[in-house]
């Protein structure tokens, strides 16, 4: 199955997130198919929280891809 999940990375103490559309049985910061775009829980200046290509992620979405609880709320956020 395909999902749209978080995958994280930065730094220990500053986590960031890519949105990532990924095989369900890949571990989380493993191999992923494509990369949606970016959320960052702590911006700072000019740093955007949350960046997403709704176009790709609607197209996954058409085609079957799961998104998660977390990628939904945020998604909602967007719109």
């Amino acid at each position: 199955m395909v999902v749209i999940r978080l995958a994280r990375f930065g730094t220990t103490h500053s986590p960031k997130y890519r949105i990532t559309v990924a095989d369900s049985r890949r571990p989380l910061t493993g191999k992923f198919i494509e990369v949606l775009g970016h959320y960052n829980p702590f911006p700072r200046g000019k740093d955007q929280g949350l960046v997403c290509d709704m176009e790709k992620y609607n197209a996954w979405v058409q085609k079957g891809a799961q998104p998660s609880g977390r990628v939904k709320s945020l998604v909602k956020k967007l719109s």
